[in-house]
């Protein structure tokens, strides 16, 4: 969210976070931007080739970019600790804006499903508590809350809509609420994925929602792939790639290419031999007729689950000659047998850059993982949890328009 909203022209005061991964990346994007507002991406470029290491890439740039980055859970006792440190960022300024959403997996229909007690209890149904002490300590002109559309049906323990009540609070804190459920395959993003943006204003217009332009360009999955280099299973590298020019309109249209040659994080998992085995079959199914790949399906010495009715199609090929991609989600840091890439040549399941494409981030922004340890489960999980870029983008642009 934080990245579409800037490429609208909004300016981020601060970021607040408890992954510490997470917190990495947007430092480091916060680095980007600034950087390219100065002039001097040769630094950023130096730090993706390996030249410098994260501590120097931060060195170059103000103290305040990286400090504005809060690594913090929110909560009833972190509270006055995160508010003093956005006040001082504020230096006496009025907030205008404030985005975001709570982690979705209290809300998700598959993660109460998941859960022995459907969630209930878990602390993170009761985030959007906090972002209403947001709204009341600093009163913004506006405010996007995005989720999971299963928060219109999640329920706390007295049965009660989490909705309802998040509504109810947001308007005894002074704002109008006006909400949709928009679907990112409607905006430019090739991926199907729902998401209720419930957005407040205080100003107490009446529906007001800056209901953003639709877009679907005339493309497949396939161009979001094709003109990254091949590579099999456990190839790859964390570092850049070069890539060669290419004339495909989407990836420029989109933002995802941008004039950066180079990508990151094309990487791909190492699978074992039944695995390798599942995915040839996967393709093959889906390429020649279209048709998933079901586990039951499976010959007997390649099924290793006992589960044989529901998640069949747990080994699932993303479709390069569909318009979108079926959704990218956080599991994905697991393993990659939802993911699996169309060409059977390669034979593996999806790399981080390949899935940061599908959510629409621009090829030079690099995911972070836990301090000296790159790898690809951090990133994953970040690319799986993010709003689309795009989205974000479009629906930022129409809040300009009502601002």
């Amino acid at each position: 969210m934080s990245e579409g909203f800037i490429r609208s022209g909004f300016t981020p005061v601060a970021h607040v976070e408890a992954n510490k991964a997470a917190c990495f990346t947007l430092k480091t994007r916060n680095a980007y931007h600034w950087l390219k507002k100065h002039n001097q991406l040769e630094i950023y470029d130096n730090y993706l080739s390996g030249s410098i290491t994260r501590a120097d890439l931060y060195g170059h740039i103000p103290q305040e970019e990286i400090s504005s980055v809060i690594n913090s859970e929110i909560g009833e006792d972190t509270l006055p600790e995160i508010f003093a440190l956005i006040d001082d960022l504020l230096q006496g300024n009025q907030l205008d804006l404030i985005i975001g959403g709570p982690p979705c997996q209290a809300y998700s229909v598959v993660g109460r499903s998941r859960d022995k007690d459907g969630m209930k209890g878990d602390k993170r149904n009761y985030l959007y508590v906090f972002y209403a002490e947001f709204l009341k300590q600093y009163k913004p002109k506006y405010f996007v809350f995005e989720n999971v559309t299963g928060l219109m049906s999640a329920k706390d323990e007295n049965g009660e809509r989490y909705f309802d009540n998040m509504k109810e609070l947001f308007d005894e804190v002074g704002y109008e609420i006006d909400f949709k459920i928009l679907s990112a395959d409607d905006y430019g993003v090739l991926q199907k994925r729902k998401r209720i943006i419930l957005i407040g204003n205080r100003e107490r217009k009446k529906d007001f929602f800056p209901q953003p332009e639709k877009w679907h360009p005339k493309t497949t999955v396939d161009e979001v792939l094709k003109d990254l280099p091949s590579i099999k299973s456990g190839e790859g590298y964390i570092r850049p790639y070069e890539l060669d020019d290419y004339s495909g309109q989407y990836l420029w249209e989109a933002g995802i290419r941008n004039g950066n040659k180079r990508v990151t994080l094309h990487i791909a998992r190492p699978h074992n031999e039944q695995d390798l085995e599942i995915y040839r079959l996967a393709i093959e199914q889906w390429n020649k007729h279209k048709e998933r790949l079901q586990y039951y399906d499976l010959p007997e010495h390649l099924k290793t689950h006992k589960n044989q009715t529901s998640f069949t199609d747990r080994f699932k090929v993303v479709a390069a000659n569909l318009p979108v991609s079926h959704t990218i989600v956080a599991h994905i840091a697991k393993d990659g047998h939802y993911y699996i890439h169309p060409d059977i040549e390669q034979n593996r399941s999806l790399t981080p850059r390949e899935a940061a494409r599908l959510q629409t981030f621009p090829d030079d922004y690099f995911f972070e993982s836990e301090p000296e340890q790159p790898g690809r489960t951090a990133p994953f999980r970040q690319i799986g949890n993010a709003v689309p870029v795009l989205l974000a983008q479009k629906i930022a642009e129409k809040l300009w328009e009502i601002w």
